[in-house]
């Protein structure tokens, strides 16, 4: 590496571990593009990605991390590229203004929620005994809890819409696709009353059967909706 790589890469360490990302940033940059061949650029497009993350600019660690994982399929810390692709891409789905402000994410669309997950599992299936794979766990977690909640409230919308055979639908794919999460007695309950519209009473009776054979009356009474009411 010349002796100008080699400062780049310095300072950009410099800054990246005092916390001052943009110098950081700006660093790995320059490095990247006067170096773009040389192995020490590959550890500076992975702390890049790093510093964009730690600087609130998701999209920048996501098309980071798109780039490096094209560009080195086989590198050995590739578990940790597709972690942060995940981090990235879940930045937003949980944050604390959320919980401050009462505000129920499960009605905005899962933008990222689902690339998320995908990363997530990505990182899971390849690198099963990475130290990042822990934490990916719990993240997919959280992410198909969000992702089945929200399958509910539109499966909710189309139901007090009357589109039945719609709301049907969507609860169906929120208990084929998120099986275990929590929240699925309410996909259950969806279907019991949208076939009950639709005259299909054995279907009812079947998916009730399911419904209070899964779960007690008073799981499903924290739903807190009178028209959940069905079972008395």
């Amino acid at each position: 590496m010349s002796a100008l790589a080699a400062e780049l890469m310095e300072r950009g360490n410099r800054s990246l571990a005092a916390g001052n990302w943009t110098p950081a940033i700006n660093a790995y940059e320059t490095l990247e593009a006067r170096f773009p061949f040389s192995n020490e650029t590959k550890q500076a497009q992975l702390n890049l990605i790093y510093a964009y993350y730690s600087n609130a600019q998701p999209e920048a660690a996501i098309e980071a991390t798109e780039q490096f994982e094209r560009e080195n399929p086989t590198h050995p810390r590739m578990d940790y590229a597709l972690y942060m692709r995940g981090l990235a891409q879940f930045s937003g789905e949980k944050a604390k203004v959320h919980d401050w402000f009462g505000v129920d994410i499960s009605r905005r669309p899962p933008v990222n929620a689902q690339a998320s997950f995908s990363a997530f599992r990505q990182l899971v299936r390849r690198f099963p005994d990475s130290n990042y794979a822990d934490d990916a766990r719990q993240r997919m977690i959280f992410l198909r809890n969000r992702l089945a909640k929200h399958e509910n409230h539109i499966a909710r919308y189309y139901y007090d819409r009357g589109a039945y055979a719609a709301a049907i639908k969507r609860s169906d794919l929120a208990l084929l696709k998120f099986d275990g999460a929590p929240h699925l007695e309410e996909s259950l309950a969806i279907m019991v009353l949208s076939y009950r519209k639709l005259g299909m009473q054995d279907m009812a009776a079947d998916a009730e059967k399911i419904l209070l054979t899964n779960y007690t009356e008073a799981q499903i009474a924290e739903l807190k909706d009178p028209w959940y009411q069905f079972w008395k």
